[in-house]
This record gives C-alpha cells, sequence and structure tokens, in this order.
C-alpha cells in the first residue's frame, strides 16, 4: 500500500511538473496570441472540471458530515468552473474580450464560501448521529452572510450606479478577505487534527496560500492592463488548481476515518457555529454604517440599508427553523430516553423471571422428588381405611385425607412437570392449525356456555421452528387462563390472531374479559388469582419458559377498551440458519 501511495505521489509529480513546464514554453515554440490566450483559459477549465468530477465522486462514496464537506467542495469547485467557463465563452470561443462587469466575478466571489465552510466542518471530529442538519444551517448561514456582504459592498456599484473604480478595489479587498478566511481556516483545521484528513488539510492550506496571492497578483495585473490569460501569472494558479485537484485525488483515504476518530471536546468543533454567529451579529452594525455613517449618495445609502434587514429577516428565519428542528429532535430524544428506558425495565423483569425459573425449578425438582413417596404412602393409607370397617365420621375422615393427598399428588405432577421442562426436538411447523387444535381442545370444555373463540390468520403464514408439543401446551394454557377468565365475567369473546411483522411471526391472544389484575407479575411463578384448587400459578410461567426457549418474547397487557391481550413473537423459519440451529438443538 505504502509503495503504491508512493508511486501515486511521484506519478501526480511528475505530471503537474510536465503540465507547468508544458504551459510556460508552449507560447515560446508556437508564439500565436490565440494559443496562449487558449492555454490559459482551457487548462484550468479542464483542471476544475476533472477536481469537480473527483469531489463528486469521494460525496457520493461517503456518509453523514463527511458527505456534507464533499458536497460542499464539489458546490465551490463546480462554480470556479463555471467562471472559468465563462472566460472560455469569452476569450476562446467569441474572442472578445471580458465584458466589465462579468457576471463570472459574483460567481467567483462566491465560490470560495462552500469550501470555507466544508474546512470548517473538520468532519472527522463531528458525530454523525446528531445528524446534518445543525452544520447544513451552519453553512446556510455563511453562504446567505456572503451574498449579503457582496450585494452590500459591490453589487450597488457594479450593477445599480456602475462605477468601475469604486467596485474594482472593492471585490478585490474582499476577495483578498475571503482568502485570507480561509487560510486561517484551513491552517486551523491543519494544525488540531490527525491522521489522513491531516494531510489532507494542509494540501488545501497550501492551495489556498498559493491561491490567495496569486489572485491578488492576477486582479492587481488587471487593474493596470498587463495581465494577459497564458501569462506568467497563470503559472502559480495552475499550481493551486493541481493542488486542489491533488486533494479531491487522495481523499478517498480519508472516507475510512470519518467514523473510526472519538469525538473530540466541543470547543475544537465549534468553528463553523461560532462564524455563524458572528455573521449574524455583523448585520446590525453595517445597517448602521449604511444609514448613518456612509457618505454614497442617499438612493445607494437606502438599497444597502435594505440589504442589511432583508439578511437579518433571512438570518432570523434560518434561526428559528434551526429551533424548530432542534426543538424536534431534542422531543425525538426524550422519547427516545423514555423507550430506552422502559426497555431497560422490561428487560430487568425478564432477566429477574428467567433467574426465578432456573432458581425454581431446581428447588421444586428436589422437593417435589422427595414428596412423590410420602403422599403415595398417604394415599394408600387412606384407601385401606376406607374399606375397613369405620363409623361414618371416621369413613369421612379418610375419605377427606385421599382427596387431599390426590390434590397435593396432582400439584406435585405439575411441579415436576414444570421442573422438567427440557428442549425438545425441533422442526419448521405451521402455527394456525396448532392453533386451531388448541381451541377445539379448549371449545370442548366450554359446554355451551356464552363464550366464542375464533382463529383469524392471513394465507398463507410462513412457518417458525418449533416443538409442536411445547408450543400447542404454551397456547392451550394461555387459551385456558383467557377461557377461566370470560367465565368469571359471564362470557365475551376471545380472537386469536396471526400475522407477520418484518423477520418475526405474531400471534395475538386479545379477549373482552375483566382484563389482567397484575399484568407485570402474571408470568411469576406461583402467581394466581384464582381460588384455591383451581391451579398452582405456573401454567403461565411454564410457557413463557417454552416462547423463550423457542427464541421468541411473550408479553401481556390490559387493552383501554377493556379485556387483556396476550402476544407472542417468534422468528421466521429461515432454511439456513434455522437447520442449522435445529441440528444444534
Amino acid at each position: 500500500m505504502y509503495v503504491v501511495a508512493t508511486r501515486r505521489k511521484i506519478s501526480f509529480l511528475l505530471g503537474g511538473l510536465g503540465l507547468l513546464l508544458g504551459f510556460a514554453i508552449t507560447p515560446h515554440i508556437f508564439p500565436s496570441p490565440y494559443l496562449r490566450v487558449a492555454m490559459g483559459d482551457v487548462v484550468p477549465l479542464l483542471l476544475t472540471a476533472a477536481t469537480t468530477v473527483l469531489t463528486l465522486r469521494n460525496a457520493a462514496d461517503s456518509r453523514g458530515h463527511a458527505r456534507l464537506f464533499w458536497s460542499l467542495m464539489t458546490v465551490g469547485m463546480a462554480m470556479w468552473a463555471f467562471n472559468q467557463a465563462g472566460w472560455v465563452w469569452y476569450e476562446v470561443i467569441a474572442r472578445k474580450p471580458l465584458p466589465d462587469p462579468f457576471i463570472g466575478d459574483v460567481v467567483l466571489f462566491l465560490h470560495v464560501v462552500p469550501i470555507m465552510a466544508a474546512v470548517a466542518l473538520r468532519p472527522h471530529q463531528v458525530d454523525d448521529r446528531d445528524g446534518v442538519l445543525p452544520s447544513t444551517l451552519n453553512v446556510l448561514i455563511l453562504l446567505v452572510w456572503w451574498v449579503i456582504v457582496y450585494a452590500f459592498v459591490v453589487f450597488p456599484d457594479e450593477y445599480i450606479l456602475t462605477n468601475v473604480s469604486v467596485y474594482t478595489p472593492r471585490w478585490d479587498l474582499l476577495y483578498l478577505i475571503e482568502g485570507l478566511m480561509l487560510i486561517g481556516v484551513s491552517g486551523w483545521s491543519f494544525f488540531t487534527s490527525s491522521g489522513a484528513w491531516r494531510k489532507l488539510y494542509g494540501n488545501i492550506f497550501i492551495a489556498s496560500i498559493v491561491y490567495t496571492f496569486c489572485s491578488e497578483a492576477m486582479n492587481a495585473a488587471i487593474a493596470r492592463g498587463v495581465y494577459a490569460s497564458g501569462g506568467l501569472y497563470d503559472l502559480p494558479f495552475l499550481v493551486a488548481l493541481l493542488f486542489f485537484f491533488w486533494v479531491a485525488l487522495v481523499g478517498r483515504r480519508c472516507l475510512g476515518e470519518t467514523q473510526a476518530l472519538p469525538s473530540v471536546a466541543p470547543t475544537r468543533r465549534a468553528l463553523a457555529p461560532a462564524m455563524a454567529k458572528l455573521a449574524l451579529l455583523s448585520l446590525p452594525v453595517m445597517g448602521y454604517w449604511a444609514l448613518f455613517m456612509s457618505d454614497a449618495p442617499p438612493y445607494l445609502r437606502q438599497v444597502r440599508f435594505a440589504v442589511a434587514m432583508g439578511g437579518i429577516a433571512a438570518f432570523a428565519f434560518v434561526v428559528f427553523l434551526r429551533q424548530y428542528l432542534l426543538d424536534r429532535r431534542l422531543v425525538q430524544l426524550l422519547k427516545q430516553s423514555r423507550d430506552g428506558y422502559d426497555n431497560l425495565q422490561r428487560l430487568q423483569r425478564r432477566v429477574v423471571l428467567q433467574a426465578k425459573l432456573a432458581s425454581l425449578g431446581e428447588l421444586i425438582a428436589l422437593a417435589a422428588g422427595e414428596l412423590e413417596q410420602p403422599l403415595s404412602d398417604i394415599l394408600l393409607g387412606s384407601e385401606q381405611m376406607a374399606t375397613s370397617n369405620l363409623t361414618q365420621d371416621q369413613l369421612s375422615t379418610a375419605r377427606k385425607i385421599g382427596q387431599q393427598a390426590r390434590r397435593t399428588r396432582e400439584l406435585v405432577s405439575d411441579l415436576l412437570s414444570f421442573s422438567q421442562q427440557t428442549p425438545g426436538e425441533k422442526s419448521p411447523l405451521e402455527l394456525k392449525p396448532l392453533l386451531q387444535r388448541a381451541v377445539q381442545m379448549e371449545g370442548f370444555k366450554l359446554e355451551n356456555r356464552n363464550i366464542s373463540l375464533v382463529v383469524r390468520g392471513d394465507d398463507p403464514l410462513p412457518r417458525v421452528l418449533g416443538n409442536s408439543n411445547q408450543l400447542l401446551q404454551a397456547f392451550v394454557q394461555i387459551i385456558g387462563n383467557a377461557v377461566d377468565a370470560l367465565q368469571e365475567s359471564g362470557g365475551g369473546r376471545l380472537m386469536v390472531s396471526l400475522w407477520r411483522e418484518a423477520g418475526e411471526f405474531v400471534v395475538e391472544f386479545a379477549d373482552n374479559g375483566p382484563g389482567l389484575r397484575d399484568p407485570e407479575r402474571v408470568f411469576d411463578p406461583f402467581y394466581t388469582t384464582k381460588p384455591v384448587g383451581k391451579g398452582a400459578g405456573l401454567g403461565l410461567s411454564a410457557a413463557y419458559g417454552v416462547i423463550q426457549d423457542h427464541k421468541g418474547q411473550i408479553t401481556c397487557y390490559n387493552r383501554p377498551e377493556g379485556g387483556a391481550t396476550f402476544e407472542i413473537r417468534l422468528p421466521v423459519f429461515k432454511a439456513g440458519a434455522a437447520l442449522t440451529e435445529a441440528a444444534r438443538v
């Protein structure tokens, strides 16, 4: 890589020296004034156009603030190429001298602003998560300010009451100030950066120095009437263009560093906003000077004052727009923070619940195993007592002992079933027939009660990777829980809905019963609102474990219109990855 970069530098250096040498000696070999002028106009046009294409490519291949940087560089170089095309049109194609005033001077004056704003961004030190909109508005403020400065200082004497002797030195002075500001901004960025971006800013810094002083020399020569296109004054101008071309050529090395560098202190990132603030504060001063201190004709003073007030109005609009967008961003961040906090709480509850299930499983397995034998002995003894010659009271007591022993045995059986949950063999399956089967199993128990169970889902639906027996038991438990709640309220409706959402299969159990008393505790082991003897509070905990084993999520909440909703999300079956996972299981 280092050898390739070195060869590229040597090739570019030799090519640049060859271009400069050819540019210098060709007019002496072919002493044609037209050829000299054509070279002086066409070669800079080709260089600026090629640089524009390269910066546009860099913008297309980057993102975030880096894309904004290269987009601004593209705009600046395109405006420069437009001005140079005007020189080619008049001096090469039409063979006429440039008019004075020349519309290309306005474009040439403004082309420095996007380049200056791009360097002031320093995209490698900005967090792209904040978005590019605030930076874009800062750039817009700078651009509007320079347009206002031009319209305030130069434009009235250039186009309203044309006075060449007045607007020409003013144009030259403003252009020099622009160049010096570009030198200052690029120098500051160079000395406060590192890596590939430091080299990039260094090239811009050198190019800015060369171009600023050669352009002032060219303007001075034009003012004295000794400048001609293709002369010696154009050699340093070509050097500056070659530096900008090199910036665009090697700028691709910076694309990988844009996101890699950590953010730095805000004081080092505040260059562009500070420039925007200074631009905003300068407008009232300009308006005051135009109205009370200028010695220009009254009409021009009114024009300049109107320009300053119009600039204040434009800036006020941009500032209000920025504040509005920042407020929206703040609301969005607050919403994200609240959602993140809620998600964190849900995750914490899920972790705690999984820890409870794991520890309870081990404890229950041990306790249930120890209780099995004593219960069997108690049940056997009660049955033997019931067949003996006992009084009526003793017989009733023996039957109660047997009844309670059987109930305790069923509870122990449930506990063992809960504690011995193991991942079953999984295969691709369709959930809709499984849900219909679960609904039918519960429907047989309703015995014409005022309860309706409905399964609704679009066809075809994707498959999931799962164990049919485990999922069926989970669905039966959820449906049975809803049916019990509807029975308590005298009847109702349970709607089971299925649909696909992105890469997930969603199953929703929604009823119009009394709702959940405490939705956050529904999946806790031994939590139940049913009367004694109606359940141990382990069914929904077991269903939770089944869904977790299938890498899904199960949640519940009360509906605003009444009733409760259980929602299950399972990953959609994907042939390659899912079969690999199934093989591991």
